[in-house]
């Protein structure tokens, strides 16, 4: 046993270096891929498996072996499963075959061990076309005997495909014994005992369902041959069902239960018995996924009661081809579910549900059982609303008081509002005194049954209505009219109370309350003192209270005291009571002090000859202190009457003695005392030569005669009396007195000089307004005169513009691109040769956009029908005929206050963003801002979009931001990609803020934006500033131009239009083709705002057109934000506006070209004899008054500075940089 131990690697290594010759069998001829071992595997291609556990081992029968005796002999290939641990595994492959026709492999085995024991398993595996080992298609184990037995293969696979076959020895637990292997054949012709399968064909089937595989085989099924189907990852699936097809052949059916993707792979039938197996080829299970859309099918319409579709099945996830489509949907909240087979790209889902939320997916089916896929992704969407059916029943009213009313209704379903989202509204309406009349209209809770109308007016007709309202339609209940109950009266008018005051009466008349609120029975006024001038009157005391019917509006108050504020409270009542007081001060007249009584008293104490002395007493206030007591002097003439002493009138012109002397004055002040100066009885002597508060005391002529009056003054705020009596007189010295200088000589010379002055000062101011009113006389002569002339050539003029756009009309329908009406009548053709940027003559030199037609891109009356151009001057001439009467009957047809809902602009959170409250943003064109974080309601800014002409939301109209929406006005910049602001208000107007400073002078961050002023453009009447705009978190820098327009003023409109058209041409210049809308604004965003837009929309459609619409876009523009053109002034001088550039286009000239153009302007056209510059002076001179006066200032102005500085061409326009030839030619 040693020995042959030793000798076994020498065996082995011959065994693989000796040649090994193909052998023939002795059963029969076979094919390649048959051995007999007897030169060895090497011989006939076999090969050991490079990844197996251990080797077959060559014994040949001329060579000694190891093996018992019992083993038998010859060559072969053996397996000593002793040497090897459990369960490992040596591989023989055979060669690669390729077979065209039946053939049956055959072959020796034997399992043998001494002791009995299961020496191991022999397995007989088959590759595929160099695939992955499945499970064995045969195999034996356990204890066979020491003799040959003999197995057969019956392997259905043919060429192109290839196969291997392969033995495979695996040993056991025992570890004892041998596996052996001899005599493998290749035969040509069909194996006796295995059965051969007929090929075995692909199966297709959908996901989901059942997949069966049939294996027919030549031969008789035996009872105890094994069946199944196996896969080529190694799984075995077991036979479901066996039957005879006829006496040479069997069927095999196998079965996999709703297979998936998953289970696509390929499939062969094995059979296998004690003498041999039978393997089929290869088969693919195909398993195909059913079609499902990628995308929900597309809404293309909607209505009330249908949907229509698109399917939108084009792209799809699975397998085609799709052999059906189909439409399944419900209602989002329903249980139900209807398919409906579609033939067509487009479906039309009908007898819907008014706005009711349906979820539709489109279903797809290829060929086979269990191809329709899975549902596609839903379409969820909602019907429209259906027009209500009708109004709510049963409309009464509930309760009626002085300012509200309640009012009943039946509930609302679904059958009658054919909509979820619906409004009950209630509208009402009354008149009031004073042609006042007020309507509005209340959104009702839709679930209460009753509704209370607050904020009426007390005794009241008021017109009440219903309206259900959804969004496709309303109903209108009939209107109910009720009288409101009375209540108070509001106050007394402030405006009306009129108080004449007397020193000790006061009369005190007013007009009945505004709002009565029912009918007056009475009026009730109070009073009482608060203050008084005089300190000795008591004001403290209870009130005093008189009552008057009521048809008795005034009352006088008597026993008042003089210098008295009194404090009056009036109030009105009805059978509800007293309504709210209004009160008023009105204060007593003061009155005169009362001077002590000099009647039969000489109060002269001493006198001199140019001296007397007098007692003074002080006097006793009235109403008022004392201010001051003043000493009289009055020189006596012969000629005049003396007065009584007690009863005379006072002086009250206070006359120094200079002036009385210069002036001729018959009396002068000697002396103004304090009152506190005269507490009691003091003397004091008149011409002591001194001076008193101001007044001189001159001494006295000795040779002339004086009385001698003391007078008390009481003054406050503007009031002053004054009491005098005559104390004293002197008469005239007999004898002549020493020499005293006269007082009158020292102030001659300055009152000669100031005489020659004040003459002198008005006689030039004379001269000057007598210049001025001739001046003036003849240049309103000279106007009239200019337009008397030029009235017969204007004539002609609007004739021959009438004609022109005749033509013009045909040449717009032919030709889009034909020539303006300015281009008609050659009003600037001097341009095209010399410069670039002025090439073309509309009336705005802009980018020209291609219209289909020429209807009005608005909704023209009959009443209010499109003007043509050639028409527009005649038509403003009749509109402003009997005082602009057609204008103003024109502007009041327009709907004034709001026609639209605004409900979010009316939350609290949204109220402290509007400037004004009756000026907000529409709900349905308000600009809806991309919300802030954590703050829902910072979608709103007080703006709305309007529409251009031919350009939907080409603008923004909003208000002059406040401090409160800065942030927000950027952020809508930003989002919208606006980068044109036009501002028409300047910050302050009249004392109020008109609009906060929502821009910086160098760099400002509002919010996550940052705004940089990098450039600012003074020009004569607007400014233009330039920003760059960044916000945080955006790698983007804009840049936003503002153009300010800052000539219009306070108070109406601009005086022309000159400059604003200037403007409005460099916003259109500067604004880019791919911007957002150009955001507008003024204070309120309404008036200016409107006039704006109204004439930039006009001018575009006057270029393209040849008409003009301004009524119907005023009402366009209101429909779209309230109160869209203000006043009816502004409407006006939108007609005018668009008149003066209709008539003069554009006609500035840059600089640099001026002298080009001149020259070709005085060229005679000798066709016409006319000149361009003839053609442009006859525009002017029919302009309006207001451009003609402008113009003629700039002509005398220009004159001047011609005579001045010696210049000639001085008229220049720092709007544009440029000379207009309007201005220029009567300097010319």
């Amino acid at each position: 046993m040693d020995t042959a131990a030793a000798a076994l690697p020498a065996f082995v290594a011959l065994l693989f270096l000796s040649p090994w010759p193909l052998l023939g069998s002795a059963h029969g001829q076979f094919s390649a891929g048959g051995c007999t071992f007897d030169d060895g595997p090497g011989a006939c291609d076999y090969h050991q498996d490079l990844y197996d556990d251990f080797e077959w081992v060559h014994v040949s029968a001329q060579e000694p072996h190891y093996l018992p005796p019992e083993m038998p002999q010859g060559s072969y290939m053996i397996v000593d499963s002793s040497d090897h641990d459990p369960g490992e595994k040596a591989r023989l492959q055979l060669p690669t075959m390729k077979e065209n026709d039946t053939h049956c492999i055959d072959f020796s085995y034997l399992l043998y061990s001494q002791k009995g024991l299961n020496p191991g398993t022999l397995n007989i595996l088959v590759r595929v076309n160099k695939g992955p080992l499945a499970n064995p298609i045969w195999n034996v184990t356990g204890f066979t005997g020491r003799d040959w037995l003999r197995a057969e293969l019956a392997v259905s696979t043919f060429w192109p495909n290839e196969y291997q076959v392969i033995f495979e020895a695996e040993v056991s637990g025992g570890r004892s014994g041998y596996i052996a292997i001899d005599d493998i054949q290749v035969l040509s012709y069909p194996c006796d005992k295995s059965p051969h399968f007929l090929r075995l064909g692909d199966v297709e089937v959908n996901a989901g369902q059942n997949a069966t595989f049939q294996c027919i085989a030549t031969g008789r099924d035996a009872v105890h041959n094994k069946l199944w189907l196996q896969r080529r990852n190694g799984e075995d699936i077991p036979v479901a069902q066996t039957k005879n097809i006829n006496h040479r052949r069997f069927a095999a059916s196998f079965r996999l239960q709703e297979v998936t993707k998953t289970d696509q792979d390929l499939y062969r039938c094995v059979t296998q018995s004690e003498r041999g197996s039978g393997v089929s080829n290869f088969a693919q299970l195909i398993v195909r996924e059913p079609p499902r859309p990628i995308a929900p099918p597309q809404l293309l319409g909607v209505g009330p009661t249908y949907l229509l579709i698109q399917l939108n099945a084009n792209s799809i996830i699975g397998d085609g081809p799709i052999i059906l489509k189909e439409v399944e949907y419900q209602m989002t909240s329903g249980s139900w579910t209807e398919t409906h087979a579609v033939n067509a790209p487009t479906y039309k889902l009908w007898h819907l549900d008014p706005d009711t939320e349906y979820e539709i997916r489109v279903l797809l089916t290829r060929p086979g059982e269990g191809g329709t896929g899975l549902p596609g992704p839903p379409l969820i969407t909602r019907t429209k609303c259906a027009e209500p059916m009708r109004t709510p029943k049963t409309l009464k009213i509930a309760e009626i008081q002085a300012r509200r009313i309640a009012v009943d209704w039946e509930s609302l379903g679904y059958n009658i509002t054919r909509c979820h989202t619906f409004n009950v509204t209630i509208c009402y309406h009354y008149f009031r005194g004073h042609n006042e009349s007020k309507a509005d209209c209340l959104d009702m809770d839709p679930k209460a049954p009753q509704h209370v109308v607050n904020h009426l007016p007390p005794y009241t007709n008021v017109s009440l209505k219903m309206i259900l309202t959804n969004p496709e339609g309303r109903k209108e209940s009939e209107e109910t009219i009720i009288q409101t109950d009375e209540d108070v009266p509001g106050p007394v008018p402030v405006k009306s109370l009129q108080g004449t005051s007397f020193e000790n009466k006061i009369f005190l008349n007013w007009k009945e309350p505004l709002d009565p609120n029912g009918i007056i029975t009475q009026y009730e006024i109070s009073y009482s003192s608060i203050r008084s001038f005089d300190p000795a009157v008591p004001v403290a005391g209870p009130p005093q209270t008189v009552s008057n019917l009521w048809n008795s509006t005034h009352h006088v108050f008597m026993h008042l005291h003089p210098g008295t504020t009194y404090q009056f409270f009036i109030r009105a009542s009805t059978v509800k009571g007293f309504g709210p007081a209004t009160a008023i001060n009105v204060t007593t007249n003061i009155s005169a002090p009362t001077l002590p009584d000099y009647e039969g008293v000489d109060a002269s104490l001493n006198e001199t000859a140019t001296t007397i002395t007098v007692l003074l007493r002080p006097a006793q206030a009235k109403g008022a202190p004392i201010s001051a007591y003043q000493i009289v002097v009055e020189e006596l003439h012969p000629h005049r009457t003396k007065r009584e002493a007690g009863a005379m009138e006072c002086y009250q012109v206070p006359v120094t003695y200079q002036n009385a002397m210069s002036g001729g004055a018959p009396y002068y002040f000697a002396a103004e005392l304090p009152p506190g100066n005269l507490p009691e009885p003091a003397p004091f002597t008149v011409g002591d030569n001194r001076t008193y508060q101001g007044f001189w005391n001159p001494p006295l002529a000795p040779r002339k005669g004086y009385n001698i009056y003391f007078q008390a003054m009481s003054s406050v705020e503007k009031e002053t009396k004054t009491q005098c009596v005559r104390i004293a007189t002197k008469a005239a010295a007999t004898e002549e007195p020493e020499v005293i200088p006269d007082p009158a000589k020292q102030t001659d010379r300055v009152v000669k000089i100031a005489g020659i002055s004040a003459g002198i000062l008005v006689f030039i101011l004379l001269l000057l307004v007598v210049i001025l009113i001739v001046k003036k006389s003849k240049l309103a002569k000279k106007r009239k005169d200019a337009m008397g002339n030029t009235r017969q050539e204007m004539t002609h003029m609007v004739n021959a513009m009438d004609r022109s756009y005749a033509d013009q009309s045909t040449l717009h329908a032919e030709d889009p691109l034909s020539i303006t009406f300015m281009d008609q009548h050659n009003f600037s053709p001097r341009y095209e040769n010399h410069s670039a940027t002025a090439e073309s003559s509309r009336l705005l030199d802009v980018p020209r956009y291609l219209c289909e037609g020429t209807e009005s891109p608005y909704q023209t009356g009959q009443l209010h029908p499109a003007i043509r151009v050639a028409d527009l001057l005649q038509h403003i001439n009749l509109m402003k005929t009997s005082d602009s009467y057609g204008f103003k009957e024109e502007y009041e047809s327009f709907f004034e206050g709001q026609s639209a809902s605004w409900d979010v602009a009316k939350k609290d959170q949204n109220r402290a963003k509007n400037r004004y409250g009756n000026i907000i943003a529409y709900d349905h064109s308000r600009v809806i801002l991309q919300p802030v974080e954590d703050d829902p309601s910072s979608d709103y800014i007080n703006a709305n979009y309007i529409d251009g002409y031919q350009r939907p939301s080409h603008y923004i109209a909003t208000q002059g931001p406040v401090h409160e929406t800065v942030y927000d006005f950027w952020r809508m910049i930003w989002q919208e990609q606006s980068a044109c602001i036009v501002m028409v208000t300047n910050l302050v107007e009249v004392g109020r803020v008109k609009c906060y400073k929502y821009w910086p002078d160098d760099t400002e961050v509002y919010g996550d934006f940052k705004v940089t002023c990098v450039e600012m453009e003074p020009l004569a009447e607007y400014v233009v500033r330039t920003f760059t705009l960044e916000r945080r978190g955006y790698n983007e820098i804009r840049e936003v131009k503002q153009f300010h327009f800052t000539g219009w003023p306070d108070h109406g409109v601009p005086y022309h239009a000159t400059g604003l058209l200037s403007f409005i041409r460099r916003v259109k210049l500067s604004n880019p083709p791919s911007a957002g809308p150009i955001v507008v604004h003024c204070s309120a965003g309404a008036g200016r705002t409107g006039c704006y837009i109204v004439i930039d929309i006009m001018l575009d459609m006057a270029e393209r057109e040849g008409v003009v619409d301004i009524y119907n876009c005023v009402k366009a523009l209101r429909s779209r934000r309230i109160n869209m053109v203000q006043t009816e002034e502004q409407y006006i001088f939108i007609h005018d506006a668009i008149l003066e550039a209709c008539l003069c286009g554009e006609t500035a000239i840059p600089v640099c070209e001026f002298k080009a153009a001149y020259f070709d302007m005085i060229r005679i056209d000798s066709q016409t004899n006319s000149s361009h510059l003839k053609d442009e002076f006859q525009v002017l001179t029919v302009s309006k008054t207001s451009f003609m006066t402008y113009h003629n200032l700039f002509w005398a102005l220009g004159i001047l500075l011609k005579k001045v500085f010696q210049v000639k061409f001085i008229t220049f326009d720092p709007v544009l940089n440029t000379i207009h030839i309007s201005f220029i030619i009567h300097i010319i």
